[in-house]
């Protein structure tokens, strides 16, 4: 049942890969990488600017802290002018203190400076990264979209594209049943000559018995109408009369006739 299930597995996940493949676009992963690449880059340069914030906030404490050293300086000198020693001797108390703030406000501050030049240097390599891969991307996407085109056009020109291999498809249909339709007209031609297919309403073309008898009943009219037009050529009324009762002339027949125009 494990093996079944790490099979299942290792199939759906190469289908979901083969899937993600197929929709995933290059041109939109560039662009992709390229916003994210941008976003580091703003939280660097934010990263320089608070650190440069707080080293001027330093250098502006600094810069107090001394000038109250000095103006404590100033004090206890007019103190001992005037003779008044412990008021000499506290001024310098306190100057001592504020110099003790200023030292450790100056190794905050240069500890800083360091900070902020390393995120300077790096925010500058990181903006020639970006910049470089924006040009690189850029390149890969004119000849990324180059590339689909070509393809394009070639499997237009080549006829398997999806779009051309439906037109394909419904021309080859058009010509099998164009190519059917032919060959059952010629066929139903072929069977109408042959007589194979009668009228069977009877409205149509006569049997085959009926036909025969009516080609040679039409013979046997033209026969009689051309010795009819022998005998008017001929002039003799036995000849005209022969051709009316359609006897041709001969032996066997004139006895007959002889006979019967003896008894009238």
């Amino acid at each position: 049942m494990s093996g079944v299930m790490k099979r299942m597995g290792m199939i759906f996940r190469a289908k979901a890969n083969k899937a993600l493949d197929r929709a995933e676009d290059p041109r939109e992963t560039l662009d992709y990488s390229y916003q994210k690449q941008l976003e580091l880059l703003q939280k660097v340069r934010r990263g320089v600017a608070d650190v440069a914030t707080s080293r001027k906030r330093l250098e502006l404490q600094l810069n107090q802290l001394q000038s109250q050293s000095g103006k404590l300086e100033d004090q206890g000198r007019k103190a001992l002018a005037l003779g008044r020693e412990d008021l000499a001797r506290e001024a310098l108390s306190r100057r001592a203190s504020l110099q003790q703030q200023v030292s450790d406000l100056e190794v905050q501050h240069q500890t800083l400076q360091g900070e902020e030049e390393k995120l300077t240097l790096a925010s500058q390599r990181l903006q020639a990264k970006v910049d470089a891969f924006r040009t690189k991307k850029e390149t890969i996407k004119a000849t990324y979209t180059a590339a689909q085109a070509q393809t394009r056009i070639a499997e237009s020109f080549s006829g398997i594209s999806e779009e051309m291999s439906d037109v394909g498809l419904a021309i080859q249909r058009a010509e099998d049943k164009t190519a059917q339709l032919q060959a059952r007209a010629g066929a139903i031609d072929e069977l109408l000559a042959s007589g194979a297919l009668d009228d069977r309403s009877g409205l149509g073309s006569k049997d085959d018995i009926q036909a025969e008898l009516d080609r040679l009943s039409g013979g046997t009219d033209v026969e009689l109408e051309l010795q009819r037009m022998k005998a008017e050529l001929a002039g003799g009324p036995s000849a005209q009369q022969q051709a009316i009762e359609g006897g041709a002339p001969g032996t066997a027949q004139q006895p007959q006739t002889q006979h019967r125009f003896d008894k009238q």
